[in-house]
C-alpha cells in the first residue's frame, strides 16, 4: 500500500493537511441482531467525505465499546475502486479493528480517478467490515472510526487541469454506529412462559 500511495504522491503535490471538513461515517447493515442458537453477522460500511475531486486512498481503524465476549471475528475488504492498495489488517479482539488500507493509482490525464471515488455525489464508500457476533450473546456494541497505523487517514485528489493536487489528511471527524445484540422474541416469550409455569407450581 505504501508503494501505491507513493505512486499517487508522485503524480501530484502531496502534503499533510488539516481536515477542512473531511469526515468518516459508519453505516451498519442492521441495528439489531439475534444470536439465539447461532452466530450472526453484520456489515459496517465505512464512508469518507472531503473537499476535492476524489478520494485517492487512506487507512482507518475501528474502536469498540461493549464488544468483549460478543465479537468473535472481523474481516475487511476495500471498496472495488480502492482494491489496488487494499489490505486487511484484521481483528484486534473485542470488536476493535486494526485497520483497512485502500487506494488507487491516479495519474492525469492518463489514469483518472475511478467514478466510485468521486466526491461530487456525496460520501464515498471506502470499505466494508464484516463482523461475526458469537452465538447466544447479548449486549450493545458501539463502534467509532479511528486513525489507522499509517501516516494519514484520507488522501484527497483535486483536479487542477494539470497533474492535480494531492492532500494527505490526518485531522478527520470520526463517525460511529451501534449494534444491539438480543435474544429472539420467541426465546424471550419461552423464558416468560417458563417463569409463569414455575410460579404456579410453587403455589
Amino acid at each position: 500500500m505504501k508503494t501505491t500511495l507513493g505512486l499517487i504522491a508522485v503524480a501530484g503535490l502531496a502534503s499533510a493537511a488539516a481536515a477542512g471538513g473531511a469526515s468518516l461515517s459508519i453505516v451498519a447493515s442492521a441495528a439489531t441482531v439475534d444470536t439465539t442458537g447461532a452466530s450472526a453477522t453484520v456489515t459496517l460500511a465505512v464512508y469518507g467525505d472531503a473537499v476535492g475531486t476524489a478520494i485517492a486512498g487512506g487507512e482507518f481503524a475501528l474502536t469498540a465499546s461493549g464488544g468483549a465476549g460478543l465479537v468473535s471475528d472481523m474481516t475487511g475488504a476495500a471498496a472495488a475502486w480502492g482494491a489496488l492498495g487494499g489490505q486487511d489488517n484484521g481483528h484486534a479482539g473485542d470488536g476493535n479493528y486494526n485497520g483497512l488500507i485502500f487506494g488507487q493509482l491516479i495519474f492525469p490525464p492518463f489514469i483518472n480517478p475511478a467514478a466510485e471515488s468521486m466526491l461530487g455525489n456525496g460520501p464515498v464508500l471506502l470499505g466494508n467490515i464484516t463482523v461475526t457476533i458469537a452465538a447466544d450473546t447479548s449486549g450493545v456494541i458501539d463502534w467509532s472510526t479511528a486513525a489507522g497505523a499509517g501516516d494519514f487517514i484520507l488522501e484527497v485528489f483535486t483536479d487542477d487541469g494539470a497533474a492535480g493536487v494531492f492532500e494527505q489528511l490526518t485531522d478527520v471527524a470520526h463517525g460511529s454506529a451501534s449494534l444491539n445484540v438480543v435474544p429472539a422474541p420467541s426465546a424471550m416469550a419461552l423464558l416468560g412462559l417458563g417463569g409463569l409455569v414455575a410460579g404456579r407450581r410453587r403455589r
